[in-house]
C-alpha cells in the first residue's frame, strides 16, 4: 500500500509528489497525459523557466521525481476511486485494469475549458486565443486585443486586459453591459462591440488577424482572451462526496488553507480547487497539499 496516491500528474500533482518523495513517503502518481495547458506553445511567468514549453517542464519534473526511491509513476487513466472508512484507505482503479491502494489521496485532475464553438477558435487556442493575460498577454502588448464575453465578470476581465493592449470587448450576445459597466470600460479605454461573433480569421499558423461579426463587419485583432466557463475534468471529488463551491465560471472543489477537502483523507490541488489559474499557483497548491498529506500521516495514531 502506498502512503499517498496522487491522481493527476501535471504541475500541481507533481509538485505534491515531489514534497512527499522528499519526506521519504511511498507514493504513486497516476496520470493520463492530458494537462490543461497542453495547447500552449510557451509557458510564461514561471520563475526561472519563463518561455519554456510546458511539456518540457513536466518531462523534467517527472524525471526528477523518479530519482527518489519512494516515488513512482503510472501512465494510466484513472476510472474509479473508492474510499474505505475502517481503516481509512483508498483504492484507485485504472482503465488498464490496475488497482492501487493508499492511506491518503491527492486529487489534481484539473479543469476542462468549455470553449465557445466559434469557427476558427479551436485551431488558435493556445496560439492567439487564451484564457490568461498574465500568462500570454505580454507578447501582444500594445496590439489590438479582444476579450470575448462569457459571463458578466467578463466586463471586469476586459478592464484588466486593457493593461496589455488596445482592447475591444465582444459581448457576442452573452451578456448585457449596464451603465456602470460601460462607464468602467470607458475609463479603461475599452471599446464595446455588441454584435455576434461569427468567425476568427488569420494565418494558417494559428495567428489571429480579425474577428468577423454577424452582418459582415470585421475588427482587426491580434489576440483574443476568454474567461472560459469550465467543468471538473474528472468526477472523483464528487464521487467521494467532496463539497463543491459554485464560481461564476463553473464548479470548484472546496478546500481549506491546507488543501484538505471536506472528506477526510482527500486533498485537492491546482485548477480544480482555485478560482485563479496559472502554473506557479498550481505548483504552490501542490506543495501545500503534499506537505499537508504528509503531516496528517505523521499524526495518525492507527496504521492500516
Amino acid at each position: 500500500m502506498e502512503d499517498v496516491i496522487v491522481v493527476g500528474g501535471s504541475f500541481a500533482g507533481l509538485s505534491a509528489a515531489m514534497y512527499l518523495a522528499r519526506a521519504r513517503r511511498r507514493l504513486l502518481v497516476a496520470d493520463s497525459g492530458h494537462p490543461r495547458n497542453r495547447y500552449s506553445v510557451r509557458s510564461h511567468g514561471v520563475l526561472a523557466l519563463d518561455g519554456r514549453e510546458g511539456s518540457e517542464i513536466l518531462r523534467s519534473a517527472r524525471a526528477q521525481l523518479l530519482e527518489y526511491s519512494t516515488g513512482d509513476l503510472a501512465d494510466a487513466r484513472v476510472e474509479r476511486v473508492i474510499r474505505r472508512e475502517h481503516p481509512l484507505s483508498f483504492e484507485v482503479s485504472t482503465s488498464e485494469g490496475q488497482r492501487f491502494a493508499s492511506r491518503r489521496l491527492i486529487l489534481a485532475t484539473g479543469l476542462v475549458d468549455q470553449r465557445p464553438g466559434i469557427p476558427g477558435l479551436e485551431e488558435r487556442w493556445g496560439k492567439s486565443v487564451f484564457h490568461c493575460p498574465y500568462c500570454d498577454g505580454y507578447e501582444f502588448g500594445g496590439a489590438p486585443i479582444g476579450v470575448l464575453a462569457t459571463v458578466p465578470l467578463s466586463v471586469h476581465f476586459a478592464e484588466i486586459v486593457a493593461d496589455w493592449g488596445d482592447v475591444t470587448l465582444f459581448t457576442n450576445g452573452s451578456i448585457a453591459v449596464d451603465a456602470a459597466g460601460r462607464a468602467g470600460l470607458r475609463r479603461r479605454g475599452v471599446r464595446l462591440e455588441e454584435g455576434v461573433v461569427t468567425a476568427l480569421e488569420g494565418g494558417s499558423n494559428g495567428g489571429l488577424e480579425l474577428v468577423r461579426l454577424e452582418g459582415g463587419g470585421t475588427v482587426p485583432i491580434r489576440a483574443l482572451f476568454i474567461a472560459t466557463l469550465f467543468q471538473q475534468a474528472a468526477p472523483f471529488a464528487q464521487d467521494l462526496g467532496c463539497e463543491l463551491t459554485e464560481h461564476p465560471r463553473g464548479p470548484l472543489v472546496r478546500t481549506d488553507e491546507s488543501k484538505r477537502t471536506t472528506v477526510d483523507g482527500v486533498y485537492a490541488a491546482g485548477d480544480m480547487a482555485r478560482p485563479t489559474h496559472s502554473i506557479p499557483s498550481a505548483i504552490a497548491d501542490g506543495a501545500t497539499a503534499g506537505t499537508s498529506a504528509h503531516q496528517s500521516l505523521v499524526v495518525e495514531t492507527t496504521d492500516p
